[in-house]
């Protein structure tokens, strides 16, 4: 099967691929009850939920997206699904199977294939989850965010503490792996207040934790009006109360933002990390994709009606564009070094196809700052690296003229 475009992608090029990367797929369902005002992702307000005809119709868009995008992965195994939004618990279970069962039959699936599916808690009723893990689902994410009403309030989330308790206990009954999000340094958050919300969570013992701290992103409600937050040494101290809880808890910090018990890290988001590819399907999603000699990023039309109307009409990709050479080493080291085991070396060449010598100013001046560990076989932040990542990831960037 070849088109034009995947004819252009398949010519000879500056780059030397040995193999192509594991290849995932993402999802994008982009509604949410209620626009967070915190929330700089691509999500749309659908106050009264989506109904069957709606969601249908963008499951039937999702469908000719993927088919659309079919020539340029063809024959390869997906080895993780991630359907994020948005909110696509507001989806029905019968709507998440329909779609798993499209994929499916376009897809080959890896044996053990992972896939996640993001619920907020006041967007399910009791057994809801249990329809996720029947329609084919085998990891749920769980929008926590906090266990203080309070702090949910100021969030401008839909649901209490209460509701989010309950929804991490039925996603415990129903799944054998799930993860919890959970933010800090909140309006009006104390440290008091976050040990109280720890204390909650433990409780719960959920086998994977996403804890992010609250920023002010662009375009956003807070960023308009901010709100008053911990200073930055109280949100300092509160990661590392953070830290410290979740390594007696049993947690271990693998990745930034991410802490698992053994056997529950998120496949997904490693592929990412270890710059693996991913497709990506739904409004305003993004795609990394490898081919022997170039590598291509995609974004779909972001605003949900235009994506649908595109989509059908095979038109899906707004905006794709080659990943220069220079940008690869930075590209690689921003995601590996995220990681805090960081990765192999020859990972380097594998996933860009590139020599070694691409990443050695970088390398240079990581070991002389100190913030990368001396080892000649790994790219691995230092302790002090992993505190000063921006820093550290900044050195990739590609010299300036």
């Amino acid at each position: 099967m070849s088109t034009p475009l995947l004819a252009t992608l398949m010519r000879e090029g500056t780059l030397q691929l040995p193999a192509l990367p594991p290849l995932a797929l993402y999802v994008h369902l982009p509604w949410c009850l209620r626009k967070c005002p915190y929330c700089d992702f691509n999500s749309h307000e659908a106050a009264q939920g989506i109904d069957a005809q709606g969601s249908q119709a963008y499951v039937d868009a999702l469908r000719a997206d993927l088919e659309a995008a079919l020539p340029l992965i063809w024959g390869r195994p997906v080895v993780s699904v991630f359907i994020g939004g948005g909110t696509p618990s507001l989806f029905t279970p019968e709507a998440i199977a329909t779609l798993l069962s499209e994929l499916r039959a376009r897809l080959p699936l890896e044996p053990g294939c992972e896939i996640t599916l993001e619920a907020n808690p006041g967007t399910f009723e009791r057994d809801r989850f249990r329809g996720y893990r029947a329609a084919g689902v085998t990891r749920l994410s769980v929008g926590a965010q906090s266990f203080s009403d309070a702090a949910l309030r100021a969030l401008g989330r839909v649901h209490d503490a209460d509701q989010a308790q309950a929804a991490v206990e039925e996603a415990r009954a129903a799944f054998d792996t799930f993860n919890v999000d959970l933010m800090y340094a909140l309006p009006g958050q104390t440290l008091q207040g976050l040990a109280q919300e720890l204390d909650r969570l433990e409780a719960l013992a959920p086998p994977h934790l996403s804890l992010y701290q609250l920023t002010l992103e662009p375009n956003t409600a807070f960023a308009r009006r901010p709100p008053e937050l911990p200073d930055v040494d109280l949100a300092s101290e509160m990661l590392d109360l953070l830290g410290a809880r979740a390594a007696a808890g049993g947690w271990q910090r693998y990745e930034v933002s991410a802490y698992a018990r053994t056997g529950h890290r998120c496949r997904h988001n490693l592929n990412y990390w270890e710059f693996g590819d991913y497709l990506g399907i739904g409004a305003g999603a993004h795609s990394k994709l490898s081919f022997p000699h170039r590598v291509l990023r995609q974004v779909r039309w972001r605003e949900p009606r235009q994506y649908q109307q595109q989509a059908m009409a095979g038109s899906a990709v707004s905006n794709q564009h080659e990943v220069a050479r220079a940008d690869l080493p930075f590209e690689f080291a921003m995601n590996a070094l995220r990681l805090r085991d960081g990765v192999a070396l020859a990972l380097f060449g594998e996933r860009t196809g590139l020599p070694l010598s691409a990443l050695q100013r970088g390398r240079e001046q990581g070991l002389a700052k100190g913030l990368l560990r001396d080892d000649a076989t790994r790219l691995q932040a230092s302790d002090k690296g992993f505190d000063f990542l921006n820093d550290l990831q900044a050195l990739f960037l590609p010299a300036r003229n």
